[in-house]
């Protein structure tokens, strides 16, 4: 073993993330033979309800879904997971609720790749001689990330886009027995990350991708957000990436929710 590759080895493998915004999906069916029971007044009554209090609640957006896995999607952005249980109890607390049966739920926060950063502050760190995890190692680290948060807060805080169209899935990277993404070196790993961004970049004036963490908080490992006008971009960029080495080779995919942005004001329209 080479020096330089001794010094490799000895490094972390996980690579620097910076975090944002808190995200929580909640998807919904309506209870339509509950519901029809109801009189016309009474519906409409209780929609209007639900319509102020969700037009009142900022970072939290409306959709209709498309498909058997729901009625209704809720998406809500907060400043933390304190804020974001707020939010879940403010809707549970619309007598909407009642008629609201929950189908699935995510949890995450925006989360934010620094493969680049990565390599770059580990490899000087290292020639350095500063040993990893060390209290000097951990103050240039987070020097470092406090850095990317600043230049990156646009990102990390992102208003819902007002898109008319979301796609919304889960997906893992591969620990099976023949390939284990978690195995690959940080070298190949971030060779293969910037490969694929390159797809997404292709189609920035055309979708808004928001990629967000969720390692420890729910069945995944991350989740993704699409936003569009033209729905069909989802189906051109999922397809086109299938063919990139990260997921074709690597790349596990949850349920796919697609809805439409839905105005709290027309919700009554599409109960």
């Amino acid at each position: 073993m080479t020096p330089d590759t001794a010094v490799a080895a000895a490094l972390p493998p996980v690579p620097l993330t910076v975090e944002g915004a808190s995200v929580l999906h909640q998807m919904m069916r309506l209870r339509r033979s509950v519901w029809r029971e109801l009189s016309p007044d009474l519906r409409q009554e209780i929609a209007s309800e639900a319509s102020k209090a969700l037009g009142e609640m900022s970072g939290t957006a409306v959709y209709s879904l498309l498909g058997h896995k729901g009625d209704l999607m809720l998406v809500h952005f907060r400043k933390d997971f304190a804020e974001l249980n707020q939010a879940e109890l403010a809707v549970a607390r619309l007598r909407l609720s009642d008629y609201l049966e929950p189908t699935h739920s995510y949890l995450s926060v925006v989360e934010l790749g620094l493969y680049e950063s990565t390599s770059k502050v580990y490899g000087d760190l290292a020639a350095k001689g500063i040993q990893p995890h060390s209290e000097e190692w951990k103050r240039e680290i987070e020097a470092t990330l406090q850095r990317q948060r600043q230049a990156m807060a646009p990102r990390l805080w992102p208003e819902i886009p007002p898109a008319r169209y979301v796609c919304f899935y889960p997906m893992d990277r591969k620990r099976g027995e023949s390939v284990n993404w978690y195995m690959e070196p940080m070298a190949d790993r971030k060779r293969m990350m910037e490969e694929h961004g390159l797809i997404g970049r292709r189609y920035a004036g055309e979708v808004r991708q928001i990629i967000t963490g969720s390692i420890g908080f729910d069945d995944w490992e991350w989740g993704v957000d699409l936003f569009a006008e033209d729905p069909l971009v989802f189906k051109k960029l999922i397809y086109e990436m299938r063919f990139d080495q990260v997921s074709a080779v690597y790349a596990l995919f949850g349920s796919f929710y697609v809805g439409l942005r839905v105005q709290p004001q027309d919700l009554a329209g599409i109960l």
